[in-house]
């Protein structure tokens, strides 16, 4: 008779209870699942930005413009590898309530900066020679339909057309994708000189800077030189990392990081108690046989070995069923999501964790029962059994 047997038979001559267990841990690695791939999804911006990437934004607050003559000036800092400008267009399609995240931008020196995009050679050169092309994300493009050479009016809650009325119209030139399956491409893209000569006011203004610097080790130096630069002028700057730019706004909602922890630690020290209580009822049922196999030459440490691999097992299946559960959670609900997170997806990362949450739990459970069972004495069990 194999150990496996034997410890299939024992978790399984209670089914009712060994259900309530599974189902305990189901919930509890159904909630890590997707409350760890939310919280991915949310700092998706974070974990995404390139290490050598800042951003420059006015002093003031980050709304307020800068003069395009300080793209030049910060292209000649030593340092400075790539620089573009971006302006936010505040756009939306069809109604208000349609909001695209639409950027007017310098098209070559966007994509040196935003090396990570990717598009055909034939769609990057046909949207740099339309003065109204626009590139799409193709998460964007998904969700309204759109394909290449669509023309598509877009509207802005902050700008007017110079012809009338607040819509732009623009021919989608290309779709683009980014090089992970993480990164956001629910962005409309189009040329800064069409928007500067097709608007009503202001000229010769950006709304912020975004550059590369030669190596990350430079990126501090290369923002206090920006920021000294500009210092004491009409718009002075102010410089840091792209990812801490992204932190910072992501924190504005809320310390995400806390709220996962607390939920998770939650449900995970619930299911913790549950599952220790009923594994120590379990031995403790089993006192009389556990001495009959220790009478039959079955060592103390086989029968540890057999008590912890029980333990393992059960938080093993509950476990995985859990996470295959927020799974098909996530993928029945990332499309329909995909407007306001796009990034949504059970990682391998989340994956590899939940796995090594249940290999502790399993020890965690299991240890106590297990010393007992090891440290069982024949004599003193069968004592317990008269």
């Amino acid at each position: 008779m194999s150990d496996l047997y034997l410890i299939y038979k024992n978790m399984t001559r209670k089914p009712l209870r060994l259900f309530l267990t599974c189902f305990a841990i189901f919930i509890a690695f159904l909630i890590f699942g997707a409350v760890t791939s939310l919280k991915a999804a949310l700092n998706s911006s974070v974990e995404l930005s390139a290490d050598n990437r800042l951003v420059v934004f006015n002093r003031i607050n980050f709304t307020q413009p800068l003069p395009l003559a300080y793209v030049q000036k910060v292209a000649a800092i030593e340092g400075v590898k790539n620089v573009t400008h971006l302006n936010w267009f505040g756009g939306y399609y069809q109604e208000p309530s349609k909001q695209l995240v639409s950027l007017a931008v310098d098209p070559e020196s966007y994509l040196k900066v935003y090396g990570e995009i990717t598009i055909p050679e034939e769609q990057k050169q046909a949207w740099f020679n339309n003065r109204q092309g626009a590139l799409v994300g193709e998460k964007l493009a998904q969700i309204y339909g759109w394909k290449v050479g669509d023309r598509i009016p877009v509207s802005s809650s902050l700008f007017t057309h110079k012809d009338g009325g607040d819509t732009w119209e623009f021919v989608i030139c290309g779709i683009f994708t980014g090089d992970t399956e993480q990164y956001d491409t629910r962005q409309l893209l189009f040329h800064y000189k069409y928007f500067i000569e097709a608007q009503t006011f202001g000229e010769d203004w950006i709304g912020w800077m975004a550059l590369t610097t030669e190596d990350p080790d430079l990126n501090e130096t290369v923002a206090k030189t920006i920021d000294d630069n500009f210092a004491n002028s009409q718009n002075e700057t102010d410089t840091s990392t792209e990812k801490a730019f992204n932190k910072s706004f992501i924190e504005q909602i809320g310390n995400i990081g806390l709220i996962i922890f607390s939920v998770v630690f939650t449900a995970f020290f619930t299911i913790l108690v549950v599952v220790a209580n009923t594994m120590a009822l379990a031995i403790r049922e089993r006192t009389g046989e556990i001495a009959v196999l220790k009478t039959l030459g079955f060592s103390s440490r086989r029968i540890f070995r057999m008590v912890l691999s029980e333990s393992l097992l059960i938080a093993l299946v509950g476990g995985l069923s859990g996470l295959a559960a927020a799974w098909l959670l996530i993928e029945g609900v990332k499309n329909f999501l995909a407007r306001f997170l796009p990034n949504l997806i059970l990682g391998a990362d989340t994956l590899l964790q939940g796995i090594l949450f249940m290999l502790l739990l399993g020890l965690v459970t299991g240890l106590v029962p297990a010393f007992q069972a090891l440290r069982l004495n024949i004599v003193s069990a069968f004592n317990r059994q008269q």
